[in-house]
């Protein structure tokens, strides 16, 4: 309430009937009373010793009733308190043939009759007319009234009646300086003689219309009261106060004296308070109010605390590439929703996220399964999850896209001339190896083929798409250096013709490349010389038999040969680093870390070898399996490896430590996946999920099949192609709800959520992380297909203990990744990223904490690889 507005009191309309002949019943309305001001608050000097200062009276204290002792009624309206809701509240006096006035009502010439007036109404003698009879009132219907003359009766005055009434009770507090002397609140009025009843006043006035006017001065008493006296008179006052009285008052003081503690502390404590909580109790703290949520949202610290107070914080690199990937999505919506509360740390989202991945897998018995033929009955060589899409490329020459949610087959890629062995996905773009000898370049969104290219003179047996990111390099004296390569997204291309190649991943937008024969059937694509394909870079020639397996990231490229070695490049400058020698029989597979500067192998020979990518020297050899090891699995706390002998293991990938023997299929294990919770392999007809951290078995998804070709899984969602005699069919299951905000991470560690653009002509991939692991290989099953290979087939198969693995397609678990499901869409123009994440938190820098660089480095400082050719001849 201002100081210009006024608390008044509002008399309830008086009726008063007189009898003569006929009764006439008068209703009067009064102006309200307008009671002294109350004094404007002065501020104080410390507004928080006032929290009370500028609180609003709760609605039952701005309007309530009062009755005085002559039974009138009236209602206090604080001056704050709107006139409106008064006359709604109000009904209009009416009665037959007449209604009441309003004051603002349009057109009406009548007005409110004022108290004083009022009082001398009372008095006056009525007269015989009709335009006497009803003061204050509005005929609506005229009609005759015949009523006999009545006798005129003598005046007399009433005494004047003050606010001071002797029938008041005296007020319990002395009137204060200043008070206004008592006025007369009507004068006199002069009855209507014997035959009329004497007139009652409108109202008689008490103690709390006595209050009401002294308020004013009490307040200014109360004010000027020491503290002590101050606390002493209202906790008198409350002591004799009843129940009601004390609750209203609770209503008003519990709110306006409560301390949000968490939001007065420093951050670094409030977070401090928090971490102390069990995340059960943070999340349920999250909706207590939105400063509340959004202090916990946007804590980083609290955050890495609760996923590593509850083990599911995996060494902080596939915590980074996680934010990495959230930024990134947040930068490239261009037009964000407007929101109340700030965006949560990537990291709340990761918790939640692996909170998911632990608990439904494992506790949702019934998810959503779904069934559907794919490739009529051939085998299923390769499969992806990739931006909401499954992509399975198979034996019969064709590549399809399906949809996860429906089944439905969505496109069909068709152009190859052989068996589809080798696929890696980014985004829109999709990457093809083939017994044809080419690698193709589709664009998933309009399911064209793009670019051809040729060169290799024998089967495409693996492939991989390499993603810029920052790496470590060690410089002269020992200088560790943090780098961003290669500077454009590549692909690099393994082949039984003994090497690799490396091609530049082309754009979408760039021109369309056809290597020769591609359009003519009776061309040999071996005839197409690479070095006139501007997409292509460099030709890794030094393995002396078929290349099967690859992985790589950053600059270094990893490769494994038929020829029992394992080499390491450096793609950037195309120089062999390291020939690691020590398996004695085929390598099958190969795995890759370059933040712990490892790569791994399994052989023919029934051993896995971690080597040391510094030294190139043999770190551990694993032994256990007795037979081929064609699959290996790398996470960040468990490496796994599969073998022809039936038996899965887990190893401890920094001391070589066996922790879990994986052991209750029948059969050679022709596929599986892990992540740092659950194995899922498939061997003689049955799918299992293991845990991997106690090596039990927790279910089977499917039994009593064929066999099992391929399983790949991410976040909530799992695939797998299967053998049903004599059908080849894909089985999708849903373990997520429709609440579940459940963003899977991709096996590999890598994301596609970045996008690149050239700057002035110069190659700089503005890409911050990898879409996915491209190391993708399959055991060949088909080796009739090429002819060149039978002989060497024979011999492997002879070397077996259990020869019937070479009869089915094996293919690495860690070779599958897929990169998220949810399709992003694209923003008009794309913008230059920066190493500089935007994150949601105004606390802790995310950038600080996780070691991001502040800029990308200039591209004068970091040179571009120089293009390096061999001069060779071409096989054909």
């Amino acid at each position: 309430m201002t100081h210009q507005q006024r608390p008044s009191l509002v008399l309830a309309p008086s009726i008063n009937t007189t009898t003569v002949v006929t009764t006439t019943t008068t209703t009067t309305a009064y102006a309200p009373i307008q009671l002294p001001p109350l004094p404007p608050p002065t501020e104080p000097k410390d507004p928080r010793e006032y929290p009370l200062l500028h609180a609003n009276f709760p609605q039952s204290l701005k309007r309530f009733p009062l009755v005085f002792p002559n039974g009138s009624r009236a209602t206090f309206r604080d001056g704050a308190d709107g006139e409106g809701d008064l006359d709604e509240e109000e009904p209009i006096p009416s009665g037959k043939g007449w209604t009441m006035i309003r004051p603002d009502s349009s057109g009406s010439s009548g007005k409110v009759v004022g108290l004083a007036e009022a009082v001398e109404r009372y008095g006056r003698k009525r007269s015989h007319g009709a335009d006497n009879m009803m003061e204050g009132v509005e005929p609506t219907i005229e009609r005759e009234t015949h009523t006999p003359p009545r006798k005129k009766a003598r005046a007399t005055h009433l005494p004047p009646i003050t606010t001071l009434n002797a029938a008041a009770p005296p007020s319990p507090l002395p009137s204060p300086h200043g008070s206004p002397p008592p006025q007369p609140i009507w004068p006199s009025a002069p009855p209507s003689g014997a035959s009329s009843p004497q007139p009652q006043a409108p109202l008689q006035p008490d103690l709390a219309l006595t209050t009401l006017l002294t308020l004013p001065s009490l307040l200014s008493h109360f004010i000027s009261l020491p503290q002590p006296l101050q606390s002493h008179f209202l906790l008198t006052l409350l002591r004799h106060s009843p129940l009601p009285v004390l609750r209203t008052l609770h209503s008003i003081l519990t709110p306006t004296l409560a301390r949000d503690f968490l939001t007065l502390l420093p951050p670094e404590l409030a977070s401090h308070v928090l971490s102390f909580l069990p995340y059960s109790t943070v999340v349920r703290a999250s909706r207590v109010s939105k400063a509340w949520r959004a202090i916990i949202d946007s804590d980083p610290v609290l955050w890495t605390d609760l996923l590593k107070n509850t083990k599911i914080w995996f060494g902080g690199v596939t915590e980074r590439a996680f934010a990495h990937s959230i930024y990134a999505r947040r930068r490239l919506d261009v037009a964000p929703i407007p929101r109340t509360l700030p965006l949560p740390h990537p990291y709340k989202m990761l918790f939640k996220s692996r909170q998911l991945t632990r608990t439904r897998w494992v506790d949702n018995e019934n998810p959503k399964h779904r069934s559907f033929p794919a490739h009529g009955s051939s085998v299923v060589t390769c499969l992806l999850l990739s931006h909401g899409r499954i992509i399975s490329a198979s034996d019969d020459h064709s590549i399809h896209v399906y949809s996860p949610l429906t089944g439905e087959l969505l496109q069909t890629l068709d152009g190859h001339e052989g068996g589809v062995w080798a696929l890696a996905a980014c985004k829109d773009t999709l990457v093809s190896g083939s017994t044809d000898r080419t690698v193709r370049i589709w664009n998933l969104a309009t399911g064209r083929c793009t670019h051809i290219f040729g060169g290799h003179t024998s089967t495409v047996r693996c492939l991989a798409i390499v993603k810029p990111e920052w790496i470590e390099i060690e410089g002269e004296g020992g200088v560790i250096t943090r780098e961003k390569w290669p500077k454009r997204s590549m692909i690099v291309t393994g082949s039984r013709d003994h090497s690799l190649r490396v091609w530049t991943l082309p754009r979408p937008g760039d021109p369309e490349y056809r290597c020769y024969g591609a359009d003519d059937s009776e061309a040999d694509p071996a005839d197409e010389d690479a070095d006139d394909n501007p997409y292509h870079k460099m030709h890794l020639e030094g393995h002396d038999h078929a290349v099967r397996a690859l992985a790589a990231r950053g600059r270094t490229l990893v490769s494994g040969s038929y020829d029992c070695t394992v080499r390491i490049w450096d793609i950037v400058t195309g120089e062999c680093k390291w020939v690691l020698v020590g398996h004695t029989q085929k390598v099958y597979s190969v795995v890759l870390d370059i933040h712990r500067q490892i790569a791994c192998s399994g052989s023919m020979d029934g051993t896995v070898r971690v080597w040391n990518l510094r030294t190139g020297q043999c770190q551990h050899t694993l032994t256990g399996h007795t037979s081929l090891v064609g699959l290996l699995g790398l996470s960040p706390s468990h490496l796994v490896s599969a073998a022809a002998d039936s038996t899965l293991r887990i190893w401890d990938p920094e001391s070589g430590e066996l922790r879990h023997t994986l052991a209750a299929h029948t059969g050679a294990i022709t596929c599986f996946q892990h992540d740092e919770f659950k194995v899922l392999s498939g061997s003689d007809g049955t799918l299992k999920m293991w845990n991997v951290r106690d090596g039990t078995v927790v279910r089977d998804l499917l039994t009593g099949i064929q066999g099992v070709w391929q399983v790949v899984f991410e976040g909530r969602w799992c695939v797998a192609a299967s053998n049903r005699n004599p059908t080849t069919v894909l089985d999708v299951w849903d373990f997520g709800t429709d609440e579940d905000e459940w963003i899977g991470e991709p096996p590999s560690g890598f994301y596609d959520d970045d996008t690149e653009e050239e700057d002035e002509g110069e190659e700089i991939e503005q890409a911050d992380v990898d879409a996915m692991d491209q190391d993708l290989e399959v055991e060949a099953s088909e080796e009739s297909a090429e002819p060149e290979e039978s002989q060497e087939s024979a011999a492997d198969s002879s070397q077996l203990a259990a020869p019937e693995v070479e009869d089915v397609p094996m293919e690495r678990a860690e070779g599958v990744g897929a990169s998220k499901w949810a399709p992003q869409t694209k923003p008009a123009s794309h913008q230059r990223n920066r190493a500089i994440l935007d994150g949601p938190s105004t606390r802790v820098h995310p950038h600080a904490m996780d070691g991001i660089p502040a800029r990308l480095p200039p591209t004068n400082e970091t040179p571009t690889r120089p293009r390096i050719r061999t001069s060779m001849k071409h096989r054909r």
